[in-house]
């Protein structure tokens, strides 16, 4: 892992920096459009934009790169995303947030894909899994250490934005300089929603589900701290908690993923988040419920993003599985562009605790369709194994998702080709190691 850091510190860093910049403009727009008096389905719509905006640019940055190359679509979407920044307290009007974030999401989106694009391009085939461990801690570390930038200055003034513009500035200069020759890129066709059904409806079901929590919890949880009471100090930690628990969890639950049935880890982990948001909501906004509450729903529903991936793997053929998971980044985007709306709903009809309401019934409901499948599909013990999990952030690109795809191919491969010779170490048996490799 060292190996792989020291020779793309400075993408990590760039990353790093941009997540910084990401996850300070979401939390710091919630807790300022309160300030300004938006109400909370204002605020939801704004926080779905982001949602539309990263979506449509999953779509069309092929396209960019493909007509004018990385250095200059990089270039581009972060300057744009550097002057919005910049344009959000000057503009402080919910229509003219809901463009911003929109734009922001796409240039976000585009930015992502073309660093991933030289991240993976940097990484060989040995160590592209460890790529994507060290990517997922940056992700996670850059979110949370925003959260307590947002206490440095006052929300009501111009610091703030102007530090998370700056910060993104700043990301350009590691990436570009770094960056090599641009590397070969090809979009890669998303599998049809009623393949991708056909394959695994619980991935389909539970990816759209998944989405629309993050989306609630990257973009609305300032807005209930706020609503809830919360000085910034304690929404700072709060947040926090969901993306520090997130991070720490990933790689147990990995584990756990690749010896049992994951269905019935996705049911566990639907039931204890759901549970665990039921407990916050009836307590009424006590804020060790609040902090406990984030950090279990946190550390069950953002791994489960990657589980629902290594899921549907375990149905396809491995030219079938990039293409799924770009379906599925898909489907996902949709919950999340639905997610802050009906959350805004809630939050109107049931009050700041609607929040957790939320929360606990879309984690419930995974749950419940999880065990609901497990009755529709049987699933054989040798299947357990088929896939590694590997660790994705929810905040993936279609070229991650690719990359993940490859490690996956490539730990595959790796079992199959040491199946034989182990068996036939065993007892120099040959039929023996033909009877491992067809397992």
């Amino acid at each position: 892992m060292i190996q792989v850091f020291s020779a793309s510190w400075a993408l990590f860093l760039g990353m790093f920096l941009l997540m910084i910049g990401n996850g300070l403009q979401g939390t710091l727009l919630g807790l300022r459009g309160e300030m300004e008096g938006f109400s909370t389905f204002e605020l939801s719509v704004v926080m779905s934009a982001y949602f539309v905006g990263f979506l449509g640019g999953s779509a069309y940055t092929p396209k960019l790169i493909a007509r004018v190359g990385h250095v200059r679509v990089f270039a581009a979407l972060g300057s744009m995303v550097s002057a919005i920044l910049i344009l959000y307290p000057a503009l402080a009007e919910p229509w003219a947030w809901v463009i911003g974030r929109v734009i922001i999401g796409f240039c976000f989106c585009g930015v992502y894909i073309t660093a991933e694009s030289w991240l993976n391009d940097a990484s060989d085939n040995a160590h592209r899994g460890q790529a994507l461990s060290i990517y997922l801690i940056v992700q996670m570390a850059g979110i949370v250490f925003a959260q307590y930038l947002v206490t440095v200055a006052d929300i009501g003034g111009y610091v703030l934005f102007i530090i998370s513009s700056v910060v993104v500035s700043l990301a350009f200069a590691p990436v570009l300089l770094s960056a090599g020759k641009s590397p070969d890129f090809s979009a890669t066709k998303r599998m049809k929603v009623k393949d991708l059904i056909a394959a695994s409806p619980l991935a389909c079901v539970g990816m759209f589900l998944v989405g629309g929590i993050f989306a609630a919890q990257f973009g609305m949880s300032a807005v209930y701290g706020q609503r809830v009471g919360l000085t910034v100090q304690q929404i700072s930690f709060f947040i926090s908690t969901i993306y520090i628990s997130a991070l720490v969890l990933q790689f147990p639950i990995g584990w756990l993923s690749d010896r049992i049935d994951r269905r019935i880890l996705i049911i566990g982990l639907g039931v204890v988040g759901g549970g665990s948001a039921l407990v916050a909501y009836v307590s009424g906004g006590a804020y060790w419920a609040i902090l406990v509450s984030g950090a279990v729903v946190g550390g069950t529903s953002n791994p489960m993003y990657a589980l629902l991936i290594a899921y549907v793997n375990d149905y396809l053929d491995r030219e079938d599985m990039a293409a799924a998971s770009g379906g599925l980044l898909m489907v996902n985007g949709l919950g999340a562009i639905g997610g802050p709306i009906i959350l805004g709903y809630m939050m109107d009809g049931f009050g700041p605790g609607g929040y957790w309401l939320f929360v606990s019934v879309v984690m419930f409901a995974i749950g419940v369709y999880a065990a609901y499948r497990m009755t529709r599909r049987d699933r054989s013990a040798e299947e357990f194994e088929s896939v590694p999990y590997q660790p994705i952030p929810a905040t993936s690109t279609t070229v991650l998702a690719e990359v993940a795809q490859e490690v996956y191919i490539e730990a595959e491969e790796e079992v199959l080709a040491e199946a034989p010779e182990d068996a036939e170490d065993a007892d120099g048996s040959p039929e023996l190691a033909q009877e491992t490799t067809d397992k």
